[in-house]
C-alpha cells in the first residue's frame, strides 16, 4: 500500500482515537483547551528556535562557511510548527520532538544516515583532467 495513503488515513484515525480517549479522561473543554495551548506555546517556541537557528546560520555565513545544518534545521522547525498548528495530540508530540534542539539533532542524524546517497562504494579510481591533442594540426601537406 502506498505510504502517502497510509498517512492520509492513519493520522486522522489516530488523532480521533486520542481525542476520544483523552477527552473521556479530562473532559471535552479541557481537551480543546489543551489543543489550543499546545498550538500557541509550540508555535511560539518554534519561532524562538527559528531565530536562534537564523542567528547561528548568519554567524556561519560571516565566517564564510556554508550553514547546511541550519538550513535543514530551519526546514525542520517550519514542519514542526505546522504539525503543532494541526489539531491533535500525536502531531503535537512529533512537533515538540522536532522543536527541541537535542531531539531534533538526534532525529536529523538518524534520518541523514539512513538516506545518505554519497556512500563510497568504489574508491579504486584516479581523478584527473585530460586534454585532446590532435596531431593533424602539426602536419602540413
Amino acid at each position: 500500500m502506498n505510504t502517502a495513503l497510509i498517512l492520509i488515513l492513519g493520522i486522522p484515525l489516530i488523532e480521533i482515537y486520542l481525542f476520544i480517549k483523552i477527552g473521556s479522561e479530562i473532559g471535552a473543554f479541557n481537551t480543546v483547551l489543551l489543543i489550543l495551548v499546545t498550538a500557541v506555546v509550540g508555535v511560539g517556541y518554534a519561532r524562538y528556535e527559528g531565530y536562534n537557528t537564523l542567528k547561528t546560520g548568519m554567524s556561519q555565513l560571516v565566517k564564510n562557511e556554508l550553514p547546511v545544518y541550519e538550513l535543514i534545521s530551519g526546514a525542520t522547525l517550519a514542519f514542526a510548527a505546522l504539525l503543532l498548528i494541526i489539531p491533535g495530540f500525536a502531531t503535537d508530540l512529533i512537533g515538540i520532538l522536532l522543536i527541541v534542539p537535542f531531539t531534533r539533532k538526534f532525529i536529523l542524524k538518524k534520518f541523514i544516515k539512513k538516506h545518505d546517497k554519497t556512500k563510497k562504494k568504489n574508491t579504486n579510481y584516479i581523478d584527473g583532467d585530460f586534454e585532446d591533442i590532435s596531431e593533424d594540426n602539426d602536419k602540413k601537406i
